[in-house]
């Protein structure tokens, strides 16, 4: 096990859950979505967690709750041993130029009345890193060079960019800031795959290249597997798997996580016809009403009676490796 000195992040039973209803006369009843509810990871220096989970599972809720975009309700978040959910103002905004975001989607993520020098340069500006517009100016022609783009262009706007250029353009403004943690929210699923592998490998030479920590959120298996260390699996809000990427795709042992990897698709179409895909029963629940005991059970088909009345404990069944089932 790593010594906790060496972790850059240790997220400890972090709830984000949104209440809405009730009103003025408070005749509607209040309902809680437990968007994240009691999750834990760590993560090293130099090291990227995969997160990976059906669409509404609740990545993206945990990301910004780790990021404080989103307030956690419970829990902690220790970034470099200090626990973010405790500042605000300027303590808060001081760390945040420590951890910096890429987003999902390079055409609404970038403004498009600004210039690409303006965009690469705001965080810097708002974070009063040190230097003036000369420095600024030299700082971003290195960052375009750096993902791969002409510095000639500082001038141009994002609509003159195609979208895996717009997506290098997000790269650069993450990084502008020199940050320790980079939170990859779905990165390449907006990009053609003939570009995804490119910006993919981007990501990876510059976390190598920087001793960047990434926390890299992807419904794409096959991507996940590649670019992480260490792979989270999430459902409904909780984690219900997690271990090293070589592991959890050679022994997956949680049914859901079985499932996720059986439909990956396999390039030999021999081998993909012999091998038998695992089918999900029915919907994900709502997070507003999840159910009682293992929260996969209603879709589950090894189900069990403790499955629907006892919550499974998150243990440790193999080094670095821990899963929350009954049937395990």
């Amino acid at each position: 096990m790593q010594n906790n000195n060496d972790k850059i992040l240790q997220v400890s039973d972090m709830n984000v859950h949104f209440t809405f209803g009730g009103g003025l006369l408070k005749r509607r009843k209040v309902l809680v979505l437990k968007a994240v509810d009691g999750v834990s990871f760590d993560l090293a220096e130099g090291e990227t967690l995969g997160l990976v989970g059906e669409s509404g599972c609740g990545k993206s809720s945990a990301a910004k709750g780790v990021l404080q975009l989103y307030k956690p309700t419970g829990g902690r978040v220790l970034f470099r041993g200090e626990d973010l959910c405790a500042l605000k103002g300027e303590g808060l905004r001081k760390k945040r130029q420590q951890m910096q975001m890429i987003f999902q989607d390079p055409y609404s993520s970038l403004n498009p009345r600004m210039t690409v020098f303006s965009i690469i340069e705001e965080p810097m500006r708002v974070h009063n890193t040190n230097g003036g517009r000369r420095e600024h100016r030299e700082r971003v022609m290195e960052m375009m060079h750096l993902v791969g783009l002409n510095p000639t262009d500082i001038h141009r706007y994002p609509h003159e960019f195609s979208g895996g250029q717009r997506q290098r353009i997000g790269i650069a403004r993450a990084l502008a800031v020199r940050p320790e943690l980079v939170v990859c929210d779905e990165p390449v699923s907006a990009l053609d795959v003939s570009i995804q592998a490119q910006v993919i490998n981007l990501i990876e030479d510059l976390r190598d290249q920087f001793k960047l920590s990434y926390l890299f959120i992807s419904h794409d298996l096959s991507v996940v597997k590649h670019i992480s260390h260490r792979v989270a699996v999430m459902y409904l809000g909780i984690l219900v798997e997690q271990a090293p990427k070589d592991e959890l795709y050679a022994h997956p042992l949680h049914p859901y996580t079985q499932a996720l990897l059986s439909s990956i698709p396999i390039p030999d179409p021999e081998i993909e016809r012999q091998r038998t895909s695992i089918a999900l029963e029915g919907e994900i629940p709502s997070p507003i009403a999840p159910p009682p005991g293992c929260r996969f059970h209603p879709r589950c088909r090894l189900r069990e009676d403790i499955c629907s009345q006892e919550r499974p404990a998150w243990r440790e069944v193999a080094p670095k490796h821990f899963v929350a089932c009954h049937v395990v």
